[in-house]
């Protein structure tokens, strides 16, 4: 039987969303049904967040053709992908013990999205997932996108070799990306370990740079449940995923957050019912790390304006 942990229970208990939250977790469960199966099988990209050998947090993605999403069993989920070499979660879940991670796999033609979290294994030139929580999702805040794929022959720099950039701080361009972008995904884990990766979308600038090692951004009306918020609350951690929807380029940002719950605060920025800030420890940006090209966005009609 699904349930909260003290995190997540406290979170709900501040907001005074608890009794919506108890109704929300009807949403989590620990198999696939088959239509999440078919929807799975659909998909050419999978957000995964874990925790790298030195105890920081990163969201990354997965890509392949639709197809390499496999539902074996209920209860297990098989990537026929793996991670890049420079990609920060690669040392985790190429070789090792069983990694604990988060996931996210979004349709944003469709705007549909469900959350999937477990223990993954290598398995031959991919990953098989040991499933604890599947989890849906409503679709507010997700962008209308369509993609296509490069490479291969194709236009663009889709033969490029990928190539990563390490730093501490977010450069101009780098800030310049978030400050524009309608779309990360956030990655955190509970203090025992337990993974989670996570969507948030906006109109642009719903994101704030309020330095170079410093964001912030909204916490918007939800399902109440506080999955991201309730980790943080017991493992401040964090890792962003911001991506470049255009160029394939991948922004992974590493660091700490908590909530701000400051009204004054607050009222300042339109639809906010709580702020995240989130401090950056380290980023890695990874040009062509996507062979998948996504059209302009039909922003969601729930974005709140941006001041």
């Amino acid at each position: 039987m699904a349930t909260y942990h003290n995190g997540e229970i406290a979170v709900q208990q501040r907001a005074g969303l608890a009794q919506q939250a108890d109704f929300s977790l009807g949403g989590i469960g620990a198999s696939i049904p088959p239509v999440a199966r078919d929807f799975l099988a659909a998909q050419p990209l999978i957000v995964l967040g874990g925790t790298d050998p030195e105890g920081r947090v990163w969201a990354s993605q997965l890509t392949g053709e639709p197809g390499f999403l496999k539902v074996p069993d209920p209860r297990t989920l098989v990537v026929d992908a793996l991670p890049l070499p420079d990609d920060p979660l690669a040392e985790v879940l190429t070789g090792g013990p069983a990694a604990r991670i988060g996931m996210i796999a979004i349709e944003p033609a469709t705007r549909r999205r469900m959350r999937i979290n477990g223990r993954a294994h290598r398995q031959d030139d991919g990953l098989r997932v040991d499933l604890d929580q599947v989890i849906a999702n409503c679709p507010k805040y997700l962008q209308k996108r369509n993609h296509r794929r490069i490479g291969h022959g194709g236009d663009g720099n889709g033969d490029a070799a990928p190539v990563a950039t390490d730093g501490s701080e977010l450069s101009p361009a780098q800030q310049r990306a978030v400050r524009t972008a309608d779309t990360f995904f956030v990655a955190t884990a509970s203090d025992h370990g337990d993974a989670d990766a996570s969507h948030r979308g906006g109109n642009p600038g719903f994101v704030q740079v309020l330095s170079p090692t410093l964001l912030r951004w909204p916490d918007y009306v939800g399902n109440a449940m506080f999955l991201t918020l309730g980790n943080l609350l017991l493992n401040s951690s964090a890792g962003l995923l911001v991506p470049d929807w255009e160029t394939g380029t991948t922004l992974h940002l590493s660091g700490t957050a908590h909530t701000v719950w400051d009204a004054g605060e607050i009222a300042r920025v339109p639809g906010a019912q709580r702020l995240v800030e989130f401090s950056v420890e380290a980023v890695r940006e990874i040009t062509a790390a996507s062979p998948l090209r996504w059209s302009s966005p039909e922003y969601s009609r729930f974005n709140p304006a941006v001041a």
